[in-house]
Order: C-alpha cells, then structure tokens, then sequence
C-alpha cells in the first residue's frame, strides 16, 4: 500500500498511525534516500508510544534506544532506532552486537535495513520512500517482507 505525504508533519502523523499496528519483537526496516522522511517517520513511531527523548537519526552512533509506554498495557517498552547508512560491511554489525538487539523483547526499527539484510531471517514491515512531485511531498509504501539467509 503506498500512502502519499505532503509534509514532515503527515509522515509523523503516519508513523504514529502505523505505530498501533507494531507490537514487541517486530521489526520495521526503512529504506529510502537521504531526507526522504525515515526519522520523521520513527519520531511518529516514539509519539504513539510517548516517548520523552527527542529522536534523532543515530547516524554517527549506528544505534538509540528509547523508552517508551505501550499504549494497550501501561509497561515500559524499548524501541531501538538503528541508522546504518555509515554501516561499509555487514560484519560491522556483528561488532556492536546487532543480533542481541533482534532478541530482545522490544521494538526494532532499521533505517537503510537493505545493509542489514543477511541478519533479518524472519518477516519484517519494510516501508519505503520516495520524494514525491513537490518539495516535501513523500511516497511511502508497506511491505511485508520476508528476508532469507541463503
């Protein structure tokens, strides 16, 4: 399903939509170009579960973790936001423990998660974006997608 968004705001108000249908242990890998509306995606992903941090893109760090509530039971959830556009090799990922966070009873979200794949063995919600016609218009479609270790 592709969702059109007309600016930063609609691609917040849309990750917090989506947010209600993502639970613990899911993962949501986010691909699309540079500014093309990942981070304001996972800032609606922390409203919906009232995240007190400000998110910001960890591009520099690879990885944040949030604390949030889950809207349905009141319990702490945690939500790690992983950017690996600054990720050369998939080994990389093996050095700061990438696996343990996939474990964990938490939510993960993934920007360029195409650099991740030969660790993503199991369905995942890949949302994609493009630049739309206008300056701040987006294209951002949902997949589910399986990835396979071959």
């Amino acid at each position: 399903m592709i969702y059109k968004s007309k600016s930063p705001e609609d691609t917040s108000a849309l990750g917090k939509k989506f947010a209600g249908n993502i639970k613990a242990g899911d993962i949501i890998g986010l691909d699309g170009e540079l500014g093309s509306g990942k981070t304001q995606f996972v800032k609606g992903i922390g409203a919906y579960f009232d995240v007190k941090d400000i998110i910001n893109s960890p591009t520099f760090i690879l990885v944040n973790e949030y604390a949030g509530t889950n809207p349905e039971t009141g319990k702490t959830l945690k939500i790690n936001h992983f950017d690996l556009y600054r990720i050369e090799n998939p080994g990389e990922l093996t050095v700061i423990g990438f696996e343990d966070y996939l474990k964990d009873d938490s939510i993960t979200v993934i920007e360029w998660c195409r650099l991740a794949e030969e660790y993503l063995r199991m369905e995942i919600t890949k949302v994609k974006f493009n630049y739309g016609k206008s300056e701040n218009e987006r294209e951002i479609e949902f997949q589910p997608i399986k990835f396979r270790k071959d």
